[in-house]
């Protein structure tokens, strides 16, 4: 089939005249009339009913109609694509996570994401309560739980795990524990109960060492996972801390890594009308990126210290 007459023949049955067709597509009507003759004789049915007052669709040209118009419904939504994909993304992008997430790992990372789209303007929304996304409080979350909202598209970025960590300063003034059971003679940081963790279990490291002393008591409980993080670098203790929150600036140090913690995943989560958005889509595949980095590094310095040990 002749695509030049199909494209009238759409136009002419939105149109419902030879005439309103020949305007919308710069052709005479008999141009058009021509075309849409010469389509009838090829497919040998009429396409539609012709009366004084315009046009009328046959069933055979209702069922032509309905097929060209999802064909081209579908090409200019693939146009409306290609066009975007040839763009630079650009605009506002607002970006909401938690307080830890946001100031430990993501936020020294924005500055290469930033060069690279300069025609993005980011805004980061650091809060420990999700904001909601439906209504537009941000266009894009990373969130340390599965949403519980609905019409919101989430995308499992990574899964994180909980070690046991402390500082320098603390281990060369109490020594290091070499066993689970040395815990029991250490100072331990923990969650307090008001605390909103992404893991039910998150004072695991606090059961382990009250298995060897049931009335073992914190030095310090905390409600964010953040001043947890703070605490520890001061050194006022050792914590169970999730490994994101290791910045390569950071002194602490890992101490028993047989003992490991829960794991949790952390999720991309948008909007269902934003599904096609380029400033998501760059954002989203930057992130997926920098996390292939810190696997990377962090299977090399594991494969490092294997060599090392043997």
């Amino acid at each position: 089939m002749d695509w030049d007459k199909l494209r009238v023949f759409h136009a002419v049955a939105e149109a419902g005249s030879f005439t309103h067709a020949g305007e919308n597509l710069n052709l005479s009507q008999s141009a058009v009339s021509r075309q849409i003759s010469a389509l009838e004789e090829s497919v040998k049915v009429p396409l539609f009913h012709r009366h004084a007052r315009g046009l009328i669709l046959t069933e055979q040209g209702e069922l032509l109609y309905r097929t060209a118009h999802d064909v081209f419904a579908k090409l200019s939504m693939a146009e409306a694509r290609i066009r975007e994909s040839k763009e630079r993304p650009s605009g506002p992008l607002k970006v909401t996570t938690t307080v830890a997430f946001g100031s430990t790992w993501l936020t020294p990372r924005i500055n290469e994401f930033l060069e690279r789209y300069p025609e993005i303007e980011l805004s980061l929304v650091l809060n420990d309560e999700e904001l909601d996304l439906a209504m537009r409080e941000a266009d894009v979350a990373i969130r340390m739980q599965p949403p519980r909202q609905a019409d919101l598209v989430q995308r499992q970025l990574m899964t994180l795990r909980y070690h046991v960590f402390a500082s320098p300063e603390y281990i060369k003034q109490h020594g290091m524990p070499k066993t689970p059971e040395d815990l029991k003679d250490h100072r331990l940081i923990i969650y307090g109960a008001d605390a909103r963790p992404p893991v039910s279990n998150v004072n695991w490291m606090m059961a382990t060492a009250q298995q060897f002393k049931p009335d073992m008591r914190p030095i310090l409980k905390l409600n964010n996972i953040y001043g947890i993080f703070r605490a520890t670098e001061s050194g006022l203790g050792i914590s169970a801390l999730p490994d994101y929150l290791l910045p390569t600036n950071s002194n602490l140090v890992r101490i028993l890594p047989e003992l490991e913690g829960p794991s949790f995943d952390a999720y991309f989560v948008y909007p269902e009308e934003l599904r096609h958005s380029k400033r998501i889509a760059v954002f989203r595949d930057f992130l997926i990126e920098e996390i292939s980095k810190v696997k990377a590094k962090a299977a090399a310095a594991a494969s490092a210290s294997a060599t090392t040990e043997k």
